[in-house]
């Protein structure tokens, strides 16, 4: 046998997590670190040295309201299994007193109602969407600080064993699943630190404001959760709040994501819309909201563009193969829609999406 001495790179990324990355980066703007972590976990349990007899991955999120804590657990959902309707969210707002845990877990045989409690963790709703190329769940407590005595110590026991006993005694394993956490602790001291970064002032540089957010962040959650609960889990990731580039990224995707809903659409047609410079100005505009971040933006696109395009759509203005142009109309104070093309082909029309790759590049 040959010694060798051959240096290692401990940091690289398998070809499967590393498109899983890229994929997130697409749908994700501005939170590479949470990224990186789920990149990083997901690795781990593809190569099996996840420790056994814990869940695939379990994450705290902390941060302020719509800087992407639950849109990333669906995307995370979206890419792996193929659909965001892949991840149980269960709203902690909802279990608030202990006698609520029952639809999570069921009633116990001889209660009022036992038979028709279906528990929102049964096995089989952890394994619905499993594929034969990724076995995984996706589990999302949502804003876990409201959660009841009763909804920690269950969540304490799956962290720990990766197991959960039913009302009925049927016990559901967790080994492959992906656990989210999300809270808004911190909230407050973090957008308060960053002020400046909000709406379309301009980016402060990373450096110590971003470790004063993470700590910020992190101190709040020590203040709220035990630390028996805090040892039990993977990772805990401090979302930034959003400023005016991560924003102008969050429009892109937005605008990419009602491209594909109009492709998919079984009533529409495809039909391809651009937006003007002017036109993305307005809807950063109206939809810059420090309390609610990107949520705000993505309301606007809905209200603004989506809800006019489906009137032009009823009313048989817009119709298969045509090509929109979206502009500001500044007298009016509203978007303007114009028809510049007519019976352009669904490829065609798909390749100027960019959602297909182009037949040209392809030659």
């Amino acid at each position: 046998m040959a010694r060798l001495s051959k240096p290692l790179d401990a940091t690289a990324t398998g070809r499967e997590a590393k498109a899983f990355g890229a994929g997130l980066r697409e749908l994700i703007a501005g939170q590479d670190e949470a990224i990186e972590q789920i990149v990083s976990v997901y690795q781990r349990y593809l190569t099996g040295l996840q420790e056994p007899g814990r869940p695939a991955g379990s994450f705290l999120f902390l941060g302020p309201t719509g800087t992407g804590k639950t849109r990333i657990v669906e995307a995370t959902a979206e890419l792996l299994a193929g659909t965001a309707r892949a991840a149980i969210k269960i709203d902690c707002g909802e279990f608030q007193h202990s006698h609520e845990i029952a639809k999570l877990i069921g009633s116990p045989p001889g209660y009022l109602g036992h038979r028709e409690t279906r528990p929102m963790l049964s096995q089989e709703a952890l394994d619905e969407f499993h594929t034969e190329k990724v076995k995984l769940s996706f589990v999302l407590f949502d804003e876990i600080e409201k959660a009841s005595d009763a909804l920690w110590n269950l969540l304490l026991g799956i962290l720990d064993k990766a197991t959960l006993t039913l009302g009925d005694g049927r016990r559901v394993n967790f080994s492959h699943a992906m656990i989210f956490l999300t809270s808004n602790l911190g909230a407050a001291a973090m957008e308060e630190l960053l002020r400046p970064r909000l709406g379309f002032a301009p980016a402060m540089a990373h450096g110590p404001h971003d470790q004063k957010i993470e700590k910020a962040g992190l101190e709040a959650a020590r203040r709220k959760f035990t630390p028996e609960f805090i040892n039990r889990l993977d990772r805990i990731v401090v979302f930034r709040p959003l400023g005016e580039p991560q924003l102008r990224e969050i429009l892109e995707i937005e605008l990419r994501m009602v491209q594909k809903r109009v492709f998919q659409s079984p009533s529409a047609g495809p039909f391809l819309f651009k937006v003007t410079r002017r036109a993305k100005e307005y809807l950063l505009r109206e939809g810059t909201n420090e309390k609610y971040g990107a949520r705000h933006l993505k309301r606007a696109v809905e209200r603004l563009l989506v809800e006019p395009m489906a009137n032009l759509i009823a009313s048989g203005q817009v119709r298969e193969g045509d090509v929109l142009r979206v502009d500001f109309d500044a007298a009016k104070g509203r978007l303007l829609f114009v028809v510049e093309a007519e019976g352009v082909p669904a490829y065609t029309l798909a390749e100027m999406a960019k959602l297909v790759p182009s037949r040209a590049a392809a030659a």
